[in-house]
């Protein structure tokens, strides 16, 4: 079998793959979606973040301390969970120290134990490993997080007449809300369920790719794939189940009230 060769892009190269985007921007131009300056800004962004980010990891695989590797994890996890917050339509006070709570505990114990006992990176702060793992964590937990505080508050909001009247008929604060949590959490889960139902067969995922691009064999990077999604699911479920619990203490109170006074509802395009 012959071995692969690793394939660089170069600048050309690159400015003539952006002109895929002119697919979308053409088709808002022409249904007149009012998406075309906004897929251009993002494209923009996402180049320029990405090109950075490039440059940076090079210093950062360089490091071989601890500390900063660390510090540089919980920066990307405060982005993460403030970028979850962002995503919701209503909010409430405490809510991005729970989104942080939730990323942190959610993404470095699963992303430690991957490291620690799956993978046996030594030392296990290398970032060569660290922050590309962490940061694939982050990513779907940071989805997570959104769409199961966005659909926990949301209901809060919209069955607040069905709540309140469980609670009058005597059911406890967790009985009332239980219903709400459970549809939040399997919300949260589901992007992450499809894409495992289908992947290999339907798609191929990102890292897998990369690492066959890179030259590397194509039953270890499945290997790595699996681990992955596996770190996906579980950082995800346990992101999701952490930030809809605090919401739920912060809601209803030790009383067996609920506060629904304490949720405000974001205008489009505030922050």
């Amino acid at each position: 079998m012959n071995e692969v060769a690793y394939l660089p892009i170069g600048p050309w190269q690159l400015a003539l793959a952006s002109l895929a985007i002119a697919v979308n921007v053409a088709l808002s131009i022409g249904l007149r979606l009012g998406l075309a300056r906004t897929l251009v800004v993002a494209s923009i962004r996402m180049t320029a973040q990405l090109l950075l980010i490039g440059l940076v990891l090079e210093w950062v695989f360089a490091l071989d301390e601890p500390l900063p590797i660390l510090a540089i994890a919980l920066v990307m996890s405060g982005l993460a969970a403030v970028a979850a917050v962002q995503r919701t339509q209503r909010r409430f006070a405490g809510v991005y120290w729970d989104s942080l709570v939730s990323v942190l505990t959610a993404a470095f114990l699963v992303t430690g134990f991957a490291l620690v006992g799956v993978v046996r990176v030594r030392p296990w702060y290398d970032a060569q490993y660290l922050i590309p793992l962490l940061g694939m964590v982050l990513g779907n937990v940071l989805n997570g997080i959104s769409l199961a505080l966005d659909r926990f508050t949301e209901g809060v909001a919209q069955r607040r007449g069905q709540v309140e009247l469980l609670l009058t008929l005597g059911a406890t604060r967790w009985e009332a809300a239980h219903a709400l949590v459970t549809d939040a959490l399997r919300v949260a889960m589901i992007p992450t369920i499809n894409a495992m139902m289908v992947m290999g067969i339907v798609s191929l995922p990102g890292m897998m790719t990369g690492q066959i691009l890179a030259g590397a064999a194509p039953a270890d990077a499945v290997r790595y794939q699996i681990v992955i999604m596996f770190m996906i699911a579980a950082a995800t479920a346990l992101g999701a189940f952490g930030v809809v619990m605090l919401a739920f203490v912060r809601l209803f109170d030790a009383r067996h009230r609920l506060r629904a006074d304490r949720l405000r509802r974001v205008e489009r395009g505030r922050r």
